[in-house]
């Protein structure tokens, strides 16, 4: 640790909540410090969709912070979670991204794992000729990869290093009804997408609980009316704080005099705009509520969204202090009629990394990481709604679900 660092002694600023030190996305010990508390921490973390995995012998790499995992399925159709390292020598056991295959084989010294994780054989385990080999008190049942809790939620596979977290049931509280919502029957894949870009991954983190800038950064957005703040909108924080979704409903607009005038500010309102082909502003809703956007974010790191007829899963995965990578999932239903499913790709054209309106997402935390390069003790504004973890009502016009993120983060690095 430098100097500088041990001198700041790592001290948040006295506001709490409100504020959010710069250091905490830039310093590599932060970094390592939260793949201990955070991310082998008493989380559930995301991993993948059981629609990745629809047989036995099925198979995923995914990664819990950067640890390698695997998620597969075994003989018996359940679903595990193991860490993808090789008990003898840390080499990884499985490096396609996909697949099916019956066992779990390193190429390094031919140690084979079941799908269970067990170890099954060791090469040479024996020696040869009455020379090299194991010592006598090696046994195959000690030497097994690392089993990770595992679990299901509406399709979603979430995963943990610690065993005894609460039923994810309980962890997501009242978020759940917003998974539940949106994923509400069998899925199916229809594409992935990764996005690599230079910021911390709490910049992101940050972006899709923002429920403020949408129609502020977004042009596409607020110009051709997806979201806006005059409509029907709401924000849902469950009671831990720790996740949330906030929604809006197109076709609600309430400007008032308030909302004209702040709106008259925003560059994203240009009435100048004009698509050749409006046909994709056209939505089915398929849920009967009204609701074209949802956007929901669970700690610490995964996004679900339905934008018009696209749904989505996005993970994060940081791979350094300033360095992350974004991986979507775009998501069907597997009574999708072929009508359906074009249109749900058609909308994708909405978000993704070159979406119409999320391509601005990555590209202004990359600005807010070189905004923030050396500025020593400085920290966030974030009182929009008010000061606490509290304030600021279910309006979408509030940082609160930014407040209870760094709540929660702070709390359980102990910062």
């Amino acid at each position: 640790m430098s100097a500088v660092m041990q001198a700041r002694d790592y001290t948040w600023p006295p506001e709490g909540p409100s504020r959010a030190p710069y250091w905490v996305f830039e310093d590599p010990s932060i970094y390592a410090r939260e793949q201990r508390d955070v991310f082998r921490g008493r989380n559930w973390h995301f991993v993948g969709l059981e629609a990745e995995i629809p047989e036995p012998g099925s198979f995923k790499s995914t990664h819990i912070g950067d640890m390698p995992v695997i998620i597969c399925r075994d003989e018996s159709g359940t679903v595990r979670a193991l860490v993808n390292r090789c008990a003898h020598r840390g080499n990884l056991v499985c490096s396609k991204s996909h697949g099916k295959t019956e066992e779990f084989y390193c190429v390094y010294h031919a140690w084979i794992f079941s799908l269970q994780g067990d170890l099954k054989s060791a090469a040479f385990r024996r020696g040869i000729r009455g020379e090299g080999g194991l010592p006598a008190d090696f046994r195959l049942e000690d030497h097994g990869l690392q089993k990770l809790a595992c679990t299901t939620f509406c399709g979603l596979v979430f995963a943990s290093v610690v065993h005894d977290l609460p039923p994810i049931e309980d962890w997501l509280g009242e978020v759940g009804q917003g998974i539940q919502r949106v994923l509400n029957r069998p899925l199916t894949v229809l594409g992935y997408d990764t996005q690599r870009f230079s910021a911390n991954w709490k910049n992101y983190h940050e972006n899709p609980r923002d429920s403020l800038h949408a129609n502020i950064l977004h042009t596409f957005y607020a110009t051709f009316g997806l979201s806006r703040q005059g409509q029907e909108s709401a924000l849902v924080i469950d009671s831990s704080g720790r996740h949330q979704y906030f929604y809006t409903k197109v076709g609600t607009d309430k400007p008032g005099t308030d909302y004209k005038e702040a709106a008259s500010t925003l560059r994203s309102h240009n009435e100048g705009f004009k698509l050749e082909d409006p046909s994709i502003l056209k939505w089915t809703d398929e849920y009967g509520d009204g609701i074209n956007i949802q956007i929901l974010s669970l700690y610490p790191t995964f996004v679900l969204h339905q934008i018009s007829n696209s749904i989505a899963v996005r993970q994060l995965v940081p791979t350094g202090p300033g360095t992350t990578d974004l991986n979507w999932i775009y998501i069907g239903f597997a009574d999708d009629t072929p009508e359906m499913t074009e249109t749900r790709l058609f909308h994708t054209n909405l978000a993704g990394s070159a979406g119409l309106v999320s391509m601005e997402d990555t590209a202004v935390c990359q600005m807010v990481r070189r905004g923030t390069s050396g500025s020593a003790d400085a920290a966030s504004f974030i009182e929009m709604g008010g000061k606490d973890l509290v304030s600021g009502g279910s309006t979408k016009l509030s940082e609160k679900g930014l407040r209870n993120f760094w709540h929660t983060y702070r709390t359980q690095m102990g910062l």
